[in-house]
């Protein structure tokens, strides 16, 4: 079965979102029998490399909110993400342009393609960047971050920097984020199974695992016993043959 997951970095309730899926998909009977493909997303591709001010500055100034109401946004995700054993500390963002991390996240794609170290490096920017206070717009703290994950260091770099390579990698990231634009997808974190069922949204890991239930049923079917008039109360078990014999 094949998942695949639009976030960006600069969301806490991506980071959130990403914690409880995974709690639903390491429980999941099937695990080794899924592929997950984290995509890329921007909530806003407008900002710059860096953002002189704190978080609470940005969403006041960008989204035109009250100094108060984003305060009570924040507790309310510290609330959720807490409950998740996460850390989520505004006070430290860094606010930041996403663009370059998103490239190097489709480096360590191309590097692996199981996907085990671009889910790695992006736990690790998710938590660099809202438990850290690190700036993921800074290229030296994104190399770091990609290294410990398992990127090669040359990879890393270039993935950060500019040329052929760079300019490969960001196309990747346009293309998700287009992809998403065609799929009608408004909001991340946002989970689409099999190609065909979407769930928007930091859902908890218990509709998670139901989500994988039902849909890998229905992507395996399995015969059900045919319940016949007359049979009530007998073994609706006629003779056969099976690996130990017949009866």
């Amino acid at each position: 079965m094949e998942i695949d997951i639009w976030s960006d970095i600069a969301c806490p309730w991506c980071f959130i979102g990403l914690t409880r899926f995974q709690k639903a998909l390491d429980g999941f009977e099937h695990r080794d029998e899924v592929s997950v493909r984290l995509r890329s997303y921007q909530l806003d591709p407008s900002l710059p490399d860096t953002f002189a001010g704190t978080e609470a500055d940005y969403l006041a100034t960008s989204k035109q909110m009250p100094k108060a109401q984003v305060e009570q946004m924040f507790e309310q995700v510290r609330a959720a993400g807490a409950t998740e054993g996460l850390v989520l500390d505004f006070d430290r963002v860094q606010v930041a342009n996403s663009r370059r991390a998103h490239r190097l996240l489709h480096a360590a794609r191309v590097e692996d393609q199981q996907g085990d170290t671009m889910h790695r490096l992006k736990m690790a920017l998710l938590k660099a960047h809202f438990t850290d206070g690190e700036s993921t717009g800074d290229p030296e703290v994104l190399v770091r971050l990609a290294v410990e994950a398992g990127l090669e260091e040359d990879a890393a770099r270039t993935a950060v920097g500019d040329g052929p390579v760079a300019e490969k990698l960001d196309q990747a990231v346009q293309n998700d984020i287009n992809l998403a634009g065609q799929l009608g997808i408004q909001g991340v974190p946002f989970f689409v199974l099999a190609n065909k069922y979407g769930i928007s949204g930091a859902q908890p890991a218990e509709t998670f695992d139901q989500a994988l239930h039902q849909v890998w049923d229905e992507l395996h079917p399995r015969v059900q016993p045919l319940a016949v008039p007359g049979l009530e109360g007998l073994d609706a078990t006629g003779p056969s043959c099976g690996p130990d014999g017949c009866a």
